[in-house]
């Protein structure tokens, strides 16, 4: 299984790169999935609806499902957020998994970066930065990968993960 992180300040498109590599992945043949970091907490219920009511009223876990899609949901009720490694054990397998955010984990990651931000680039100063998508030229001593071109960005996954494998 590939492991490889998305990483980049806010706003930089992070998502939206992400969002182009997964048909381009599936293209291939290869199954996705994806792991999104929030720093701030989120809610994917709603107020009033059963599972809500259920996750109020104290569950630990509320496992909704339809015919279209299944969603666990667990609730830390104070316990410490799961490591990306104990994440990747819940995933069901898969070819690739795709991790937006948890920028200090020890995967290799292509940093987003647009120096129009005037943000600074996180290579500097993350060593698992291995290669950097822009929208411009930049003087990086990493591999440069056009933004824009989500089949060469996922040419270069590959391509790093198959020279890296443990």
């Amino acid at each position: 299984m590939i492991v490889f992180g998305i990483a980049g300040w806010s706003g930089s498109g992070k998502t939206t790169l992400i969002e182009k590599l997964i048909p381009c992945f599936n293209a291939r043949g290869l199954a996705v999935s994806v792991i999104k970091h929030a720093h701030h907490g989120f809610d994917l219920d709603k107020p009033g609806k059963d599972s809500y009511r259920h996750r109020e009223a104290g569950a630990s876990q509320v496992l909704m499902l339809s015919n279209d899609r299944w969603v666990l949901m667990h609730e830390l009720r104070g316990a410490p957020e799961p490591t990306l490694e104990e994440q990747l054990r819940v995933l069901s397998p898969c070819d690739v998994v795709l991790i937006e955010g948890f920028k200090a984990a020890p995967v290799p990651k292509i940093e987003v970066h647009r120096p129009a931000h005037g943000k600074p680039p996180l290579w500097l100063e993350n060593p698992h930065v291995v290669g950097v998508a822009a929208d411009v030229p930049l003087d990086c001593p990493l591999p440069l990968l056009p933004l824009n071109e989500p089949d060469e960005i996922v040419r270069f996954i590959i391509e790093y993960a198959s020279r890296h494998e443990s």
